[in-house]
């Protein structure tokens, strides 16, 4: 399989606090890994290092064989929107757009605002089983229907990656498993990788490959 990511000793300290203490870790085409972790262990430091949304002090991190650490701001910025896709545990959709603008607002960042991006949201609609409510507004949706709409926000530019931080944290169970399957569905369907930082332990389970953040370091 191809390597998509590839991140060598990264250290990442704030003050006097050293939260990542060389961390090293390969993310292969198509795989779904899942990061765990007590609090405080470094997971959502090593997800922004590795989602390029923080620079670590020390380490190399190279993305569909770029090396990120030599970007300018501003073409790190092109290649954060066209190649990384993120979801958070809150889905921070922009309440005055429909769901069908929020998923689409990246490729319209991009300058993609064609026929055949507008088609590809569409599919992405039908995937995730919310193409009756694209017209509505956020506040017209459930929970799990606003994730979606985000998942589909982060995938819209066909990213090579996707990045999410405690997605079903603010699900209920039902709502939760449903977005866990979406995510192999995805997985299956278009070739997708995700990196998932979760506090769920049957997420973290079914995962390709779960790691363990301990003490900065990976644990297992």
């Amino acid at each position: 399989m191809k390597s998509v990511l590839s991140a060598t000793n990264l250290v990442k300290s704030y003050g006097e606090v050293k939260v990542l203490k060389g961390v090293n870790l390969e993310v292969e085409e198509k795989e779904i890994i899942s990061i765990v972790g007590a609090s405080g262990a470094g997971k959502s430091t090593l997800l922004h290092i590795l989602g390029t949304l923080e620079k670590a002090d020390i380490g190399t991190l190279v993305i569909d064989s770029k090396q990120i650490d030599l970007l300018d701001k501003k073409r790190l910025a092109r290649f954060r929107n066209s190649s990384i896709g993120f979801i958070f545990q809150f889905h921070n959709l922009l309440p005055e757009f429909t769901s069908f603008e929020n998923a689409l607002m990246p490729a319209l960042i991009g300058g993609r605002e064609d026929s055949e991006t507008k088609d590809y949201v569409n599919t992405l609609f039908d995937i995730l089983s919310i193409s009756q409510r694209k017209n509505h507004k956020p506040s017209q949706l459930s929970g799990g229907e606003q994730q979606r709409v985000a998942v589909a926000r982060a995938l819209v530019n066909k990213p090579k990656i996707v990045f999410a931080d405690e997605p079903s944290g603010n699900l209920d169970s039902k709502n939760a498993e449903e977005l866990h399957n979406l995510f192999f569905k995805l997985r299956d369907e278009l070739g997708q990788t995700f990196v998932i930082v979760t506090h769920n332990n049957h997420l973290a389970e079914i995962a390709d490959r779960k790691i363990t953040i301990q003490d900065g370091v990976i644990a297992g």
